[in-house]
Protein backbone atom coordinates (compact mmCIF):
# COMPACT_ATOMS: atom_id res chain seq x y z
CA UNK A 1 0.00 0.00 0.00
CA UNK A 2 3.03 2.43 1.03
CA UNK A 3 3.54 2.29 -3.09
CA UNK A 4 0.48 3.54 -4.15
CA UNK A 5 0.42 6.25 -1.47
CA UNK A 6 4.28 7.38 -2.50
CA UNK A 7 2.73 7.17 -6.62
CA UNK A 8 -0.08 8.72 -5.69
CA UNK A 9 1.95 11.65 -3.74
CA UNK A 10 4.24 12.14 -6.32
CA UNK A 11 2.24 12.26 -9.15
CA UNK A 12 -0.55 13.65 -7.86
CA UNK A 13 1.82 16.75 -5.88
CA UNK A 14 3.41 17.42 -9.73
CA UNK A 15 -0.05 17.91 -11.31
CA UNK A 16 -0.92 19.95 -8.21
CA UNK A 17 1.91 22.75 -8.12
CA UNK A 18 -0.57 24.78 -10.18
CA UNK A 19 -3.03 24.48 -7.55
CA UNK A 20 -1.39 25.77 -4.87
CA UNK A 21 1.71 27.99 -5.92
CA UNK A 22 0.45 29.03 -9.50
CA UNK A 23 2.96 32.28 -9.14
CA UNK A 24 5.73 29.85 -8.03
CA UNK A 25 5.24 27.28 -11.17
CA UNK A 26 4.58 30.59 -13.67
CA UNK A 27 8.05 32.36 -12.44
CA UNK A 28 10.64 29.42 -12.51
CA UNK A 29 8.37 28.73 -16.30
CA UNK A 30 9.47 32.07 -17.05
CA UNK A 31 13.01 32.23 -15.37
CA UNK A 32 14.22 27.78 -16.99
CA UNK A 33 11.88 27.88 -20.22
CA UNK A 34 8.89 26.18 -20.96
CA UNK A 35 11.29 22.71 -22.30
CA UNK A 36 13.94 23.04 -19.36
CA UNK A 37 10.60 23.27 -16.63
CA UNK A 38 8.79 20.51 -18.71
CA UNK A 39 11.19 18.01 -18.73
CA UNK A 40 11.71 17.39 -14.62
CA UNK A 41 8.39 17.60 -14.75
CA UNK A 42 7.42 14.59 -17.21
CA UNK A 43 10.31 13.02 -15.39
CA UNK A 44 8.38 12.87 -11.96
CA UNK A 45 4.85 12.44 -13.53
CA UNK A 46 6.15 8.90 -15.26
CA UNK A 47 8.14 8.02 -12.04
CA UNK A 48 4.94 8.54 -9.83
CA UNK A 49 2.80 7.34 -12.40
CA UNK A 50 4.52 4.02 -12.39
CA UNK A 51 5.13 3.84 -8.79
CA UNK A 52 0.87 4.04 -8.22
CA UNK A 53 0.87 1.79 -10.97
CA UNK A 54 3.07 -0.67 -9.05
CA UNK A 55 1.36 0.23 -5.66
CA UNK A 56 -2.07 -0.40 -6.99
CA UNK A 57 -1.36 -3.86 -8.65
CA UNK A 58 0.56 -5.20 -5.27
CA UNK A 59 -2.42 -3.60 -3.21
CA UNK A 60 -4.59 -5.67 -5.09
CA UNK A 61 -3.22 -8.91 -4.01
CA UNK A 62 -3.75 -8.27 -0.45
CA UNK A 63 -6.84 -6.01 -0.41
CA UNK A 64 -8.43 -4.42 2.25
CA UNK A 65 -12.34 -4.33 1.49
CA UNK A 66 -13.82 -1.04 3.28
CA UNK A 67 -17.26 -1.74 1.32
CA UNK A 68 -19.04 -4.23 -0.84
CA UNK A 69 -20.95 -2.75 -3.58
CA UNK A 70 -23.64 -4.46 -5.44
CA UNK A 71 -23.28 -6.39 -8.16
CA UNK A 72 -25.43 -3.84 -10.20
CA UNK A 73 -22.69 -0.87 -9.99
CA UNK A 74 -20.60 -2.42 -12.34
CA UNK A 75 -23.07 -2.19 -15.11
CA UNK A 76 -23.42 1.68 -14.08
CA UNK A 77 -19.83 1.95 -14.08
CA UNK A 78 -20.14 0.76 -17.22
CA UNK A 79 -22.70 3.32 -18.28
CA UNK A 80 -21.30 6.34 -16.91
CA UNK A 81 -17.83 5.15 -18.78
CA UNK A 82 -19.43 5.68 -22.19
CA UNK A 83 -19.00 9.00 -22.00
CA UNK A 84 -15.12 9.66 -20.30
CA UNK A 85 -13.30 8.53 -23.67
CA UNK A 86 -15.21 11.72 -25.95
CA UNK A 87 -14.84 13.88 -23.06
CA UNK A 88 -11.18 13.28 -22.89
CA UNK A 89 -10.93 13.52 -26.44
CA UNK A 90 -12.54 16.84 -26.65
CA UNK A 91 -10.14 18.37 -24.39
CA UNK A 92 -7.49 17.94 -27.53
CA UNK A 93 -10.74 19.04 -29.89
CA UNK A 94 -12.23 22.33 -29.48
CA UNK A 95 -15.46 22.40 -30.31
CA UNK A 96 -19.37 22.18 -28.55
CA UNK A 97 -18.43 19.42 -26.15
CA UNK A 98 -15.70 21.43 -25.34
CA UNK A 99 -17.19 24.67 -24.78
CA UNK A 100 -20.14 23.10 -22.94
CA UNK A 101 -17.68 21.01 -20.43
CA UNK A 102 -15.21 24.02 -20.24
CA UNK A 103 -12.36 21.36 -18.87
CA UNK A 104 -13.32 18.24 -20.08
CA UNK A 105 -10.36 16.71 -18.91
CA UNK A 106 -11.05 17.74 -15.38
CA UNK A 107 -14.88 16.59 -15.70
CA UNK A 108 -13.48 13.11 -17.27
CA UNK A 109 -11.38 12.82 -14.70
CA UNK A 110 -14.20 12.83 -12.53
CA UNK A 111 -16.58 10.84 -13.83
CA UNK A 112 -13.97 7.96 -14.01
CA UNK A 113 -13.07 8.06 -10.75
CA UNK A 114 -16.80 8.47 -9.42
CA UNK A 115 -17.81 5.69 -11.22
CA UNK A 116 -15.51 3.12 -10.58
CA UNK A 117 -15.48 4.54 -6.69
CA UNK A 118 -19.37 3.33 -7.22
CA UNK A 119 -17.95 -0.68 -8.16
CA UNK A 120 -15.10 -1.22 -6.33
CA UNK A 121 -14.67 -0.86 -2.35
CA UNK A 122 -11.10 -1.71 -1.34
CA UNK A 123 -8.87 0.53 0.22
CA UNK A 124 -6.25 0.66 -2.58
CA UNK A 125 -9.66 1.54 -4.70
CA UNK A 126 -10.64 4.52 -2.48
CA UNK A 127 -6.92 5.61 -2.33
CA UNK A 128 -6.58 5.51 -5.96
CA UNK A 129 -10.24 6.73 -7.06
CA UNK A 130 -10.73 8.76 -4.33
CA UNK A 131 -7.44 10.36 -4.49
CA UNK A 132 -8.25 11.21 -8.32
CA UNK A 133 -11.41 12.98 -7.17
CA UNK A 134 -10.21 15.09 -4.82
CA UNK A 135 -7.72 16.35 -6.89
CA UNK A 136 -9.50 17.06 -10.15
CA UNK A 137 -12.18 18.41 -7.69
CA UNK A 138 -9.33 20.59 -6.02
CA UNK A 139 -8.09 21.67 -9.54
CA UNK A 140 -11.63 22.70 -11.14
CA UNK A 141 -11.84 25.67 -8.25
CA UNK A 142 -8.01 26.36 -8.48
CA UNK A 143 -9.42 27.09 -12.34
CA UNK A 144 -12.39 28.76 -11.79
CA UNK A 145 -10.29 31.16 -9.16
CA UNK A 146 -7.94 32.16 -11.72
CA UNK A 147 -8.13 35.66 -13.69
CA UNK A 148 -9.98 34.11 -17.42
CA UNK A 149 -9.37 30.69 -15.92
CA UNK A 150 -13.50 30.05 -16.88
CA UNK A 151 -13.48 31.82 -20.16
CA UNK A 152 -15.16 30.18 -22.38
CA UNK A 153 -12.89 28.69 -25.14
CA UNK A 154 -13.23 29.77 -28.63
CA UNK A 155 -15.52 26.91 -30.48
CA UNK A 156 -13.67 24.92 -32.58
CA UNK A 157 -15.18 22.84 -36.13
CA UNK A 158 -18.38 20.35 -35.58
CA UNK A 159 -16.03 17.92 -36.98
CA UNK A 160 -13.89 17.94 -33.77
CA UNK A 161 -16.96 16.97 -31.89
CA UNK A 162 -17.88 13.86 -34.23
CA UNK A 163 -13.90 12.98 -34.34
CA UNK A 164 -14.18 13.29 -30.44
CA UNK A 165 -17.27 11.16 -30.42
CA UNK A 166 -16.39 8.42 -32.55
CA UNK A 167 -13.11 8.15 -31.54
CA UNK A 168 -13.81 8.38 -28.19
CA UNK A 169 -16.83 5.63 -28.75
CA UNK A 170 -14.20 3.50 -30.73
CA UNK A 171 -11.85 3.62 -27.59
CA UNK A 172 -14.35 2.91 -25.34
CA UNK A 173 -14.91 -0.29 -27.24
CA UNK A 174 -11.62 -1.40 -27.01
CA UNK A 175 -11.07 -1.16 -23.34
CA UNK A 176 -13.86 -3.16 -22.63
CA UNK A 177 -13.22 -5.59 -25.13
CA UNK A 178 -9.33 -5.97 -24.56
CA UNK A 179 -7.42 -3.24 -23.36
CA UNK A 180 -8.75 -3.11 -19.28
CA UNK A 181 -8.09 -6.92 -19.13
CA UNK A 182 -5.15 -6.87 -20.84
CA UNK A 183 -3.45 -3.33 -18.92
CA UNK A 184 -4.95 -3.63 -15.48
CA UNK A 185 -5.39 -7.14 -15.70
CA UNK A 186 -9.36 -7.17 -14.98
CA UNK A 187 -11.23 -8.14 -17.82
CA UNK A 188 -14.77 -6.15 -18.64
CA UNK A 189 -16.53 -8.97 -20.32
CA UNK A 190 -17.23 -12.46 -19.36
CA UNK A 191 -14.69 -14.77 -20.10
CA UNK A 192 -11.77 -11.78 -20.76
CA UNK A 193 -7.94 -12.66 -20.32
CA UNK A 194 -6.47 -10.91 -17.46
Amino acid sequence: MQWLIVGLTVFLGVHSVSIVARGWRDRMVLSLGELPWKGPYTVASLAGFALLVMGYGLARQDPVVLYSPPAWTRHLMMLLMLPMFPMLLSAHLPGRIKTALKHPMLAATKLWAVAHLLANGGLHDVLLFGGFLVWAVADRIAVKKRAGGDAPPAVGPARNDVIAVVAGLALYALFVAWAHGALIGVPLLPGGQP
